[in-house]
């Protein structure tokens, strides 16, 4: 099997990049991370990379006198990797639509909400304010208009009536880290390889 070539932007941490590294890992798994590119130095993610012998390079946003400059440096830099699909895995920035035009249905974003609901950042603390019941994750693709592409996988888990945001976020994260790799796996071959989670719901 001839996998496909996958980017993975990052700002931070990467643990959703460290999610896609095991994904692909596996023999049977469609996709190869070719490049991690981060826009900070200090990003826990490069260590993941690096780790993972995976190619990465700092592109760093305040390099550039705007965003237009910014993205066409990343495009460039994706397109040198030889990179077919992007996974955006907590990159920090907003993309114009020009660069997100250019790869559009092959550009995922992971968000921390089910979409349409909380979208932008500190979705947990909307959540517990909203007082919903379910909270969860989304893949999508990504459209120019902020968190608003076609949804391709969503996971549901329950808020618990003692949750913080940091104790939802965790239970989260976790569901992330399943259905992110599922996603991608769905629009590489329009198929997914199921597996039984506790406590968490996943929609097609």
């Amino acid at each position: 099997m001839k996998k496909k070539k996958i980017a993975v932007l990052i700002s931070g941490g990467g643990s959703n990049l460290q999610a896609l590294i095991d994904a692909c890992n596996k023999p049977e798994y469609p996709a190869q991370i070719v490049s991690v590119i981060c826009n900070k130095d200090d990003a826990y993610g490069l260590k993941r990379a690096e780790a993972a012998n995976i190619p990465y390079q700092i592109i760093r946003h305040t390099d550039y006198p705007g965003r237009v400059d910014f993205d066409n440096r990343l495009n460039q830099a994706i397109l040198e990797s030889g990179a077919e699909y992007v996974c955006l895995a907590g990159f920090m920035r907003l993309l114009t639509a020009d660069f997100v035009n250019k790869w559009q249905g092959r550009m995922l974003n992971i968000h921390p909400s089910l979409l349409p609901l909380f979208k932008g950042i500190h979705t947990h603390e909307q959540a517990i304010a909203a007082k919903v019941k379910i909270h969860g994750c989304s893949v999508h693709y990504v459209v120019p208009e902020m968190d608003a592409g076609e949804l391709i996988i969503q996971a549901a888990v329950p808020v618990l009536k003692d949750d913080t945001a940091q104790s939802l976020r965790d239970r989260v994260l976790t569901a992330e880290h399943i259905i992110y790799p599922l996603a991608l796996q769905k629009v590489i071959t329009g198929k997914i390889d199921y597996a039984q989670h506790d406590n968490i719901l996943i929609s097609v």
